[in-house]
């Protein structure tokens, strides 16, 4: 920091002491401007320099570097896409405007596009350094201040490697899975490694966030959001894998024997209701013929005879019949494993499509609001 400050009781004429013009004097024995810097929070940590140059005018010049840990106010609403601007006041404490002026030594425009001593970290861009001179009103009196706005921007590069990327690439992942078949069982298990490895992910950079308490960045809501994405998507997963085994109680059977879906499997008239064919025993069947041999055995001879021959071809009768029954039943089963399969692929189609569009009006809405706080 260099300060620059007028002493009247400090003047000479430099002809009458061999022409010098200039020398350095101990600070502690002058008089200096108590100039502090009210975000000041910590201790100095500038080299001592004890010394300070006075020239024949009574100017004196203090060109002290120093250190400062001041207090900023950060907002991390955008970040990494954040523009935080840091103030530095500069302002005597004692003396008031009366008895200590300050005032700028180089033009205000050059100050604020003045880039050159600005140290880059590789994280910051320096902007501008605008200031503002003004007077303070106090019950004490009038004090004045000097305050430099820092204005730095935040380079986002680092931060979108690291954090955005491999969260979309996990998202993209995702959404790729739709693409297995609903009836796999390794869907699940797929989605559940990808909610593993995002929570992970999310616990690893947790540190990199900025910590506050005044507002939560964007960022964190994003990843707290995909999370949510991401468990919403399993289970989705778990209750078409639970739509898919319903027919295990008799909820297809009620539902296919209502709706156009049995209709079309039914045919017999339009007006019929379907009927789903059920397994008959060779037993029943076969029951009223050997009955009726019995019947008929209890006539004379001849009539004995001819029963004696249509026993075995009632009896093939009443296994033919009982194997179109079983093939019936089981052309019924499997046109309704078909017909409830695709039901089940169109509603997976349904909430696939119903999971990019939440998801992508999420993304819209996301970048809007990064790019209307970067704009303002």
């Amino acid at each position: 920091m260099k300060k620059m400050w007028k002493d009247e009781f400090l003047t000479w004429n430099s002809s009458l002491y061999d022409g010098i013009r200039e020398i350095s004097l101990p600070l502690s024995t002058l008089w200096s401007p108590d100039i502090v810097i009210n975000e000041f929070v910590d201790v100095s940590r500038s080299p001592d320099l004890p010394y300070v140059y006075v020239n024949a005018a009574g100017t004196i010049k203090n060109y002290k570097p120093m250190q400062v840990v001041s207090a900023c106010s950060l907002e991390a609403y955008a970040f990494p896409f954040d523009t935080q601007n840091c103030s530095l006041t500069f302002s005597s404490i004692l003396h008031t405007v009366e008895d200590v002026d300050l005032a700028f030594w180089r033009s205000r425009e050059d100050i604020k596009n003045n880039k050159r001593l600005f140290l880059d970290d590789g994280e910051w861009e320096l902007l501008s350094v605008p200031s503002h001179p003004r007077v303070l009103h106090r019950e004490t009196g009038r004090f004045a201040q000097i305050q430099f706005n820092v204005v730095i921007r935040r380079r986002p590069l680092l931060y979108v490697v690291s954090l955005l990327i491999p969260s979309l690439f996990l998202m993209v992942i995702d959404l790729a899975s739709f693409y297995l078949p609903p009836n796999c069982g390794t869907r699940i298990t797929f989605k559940t490694s990808v909610l593993v490895g995002y929570t992970v992910f999310k616990v690893n950079m947790s540190d990199k966030l900025p910590g506050t308490a005044v507002s939560t960045p964007l960022i964190g809501v994003f990843f707290t959001v995909c999370m949510a994405f991401l468990v919403l998507s399993l289970s989705k997963s778990i209750l078409l894998v639970k739509f898919l085994h319903l027919g295990e109680d008799p909820v297809r059977e009620r539902l296919f024997s209502g709706c156009c879906v049995g209709s079309a499997l039914d045919r017999g008239s339009p007006g019929e209701r379907p009927q789903a064919p059920r397994l008959q025993a060779a037993g029943d069947i076969a029951g009223p013929v050997l009955h009726g041999k019995e019947e008929e055995g209890k006539g004379e001879g001849p009539w004995k005879v001819t029963s004696a021959r249509k026993a075995p071809v009632e009896k093939i009768l009443a296994e033919l019949l009982l194997i179109s029954s079983q093939l019936r039943a089981l052309d019924w089963a499997s046109r309704l494993e078909v017909n409830w399969l695709t039901l089940s692929y169109r509603l997976d189609r349904l909430l696939f499509w119903v999971y990019v569009l939440t998801l992508g009006a999420y993304a819209v809405t996301l970048c809007s609001l990064w790019v209307v706080w970067s704009a303002q």
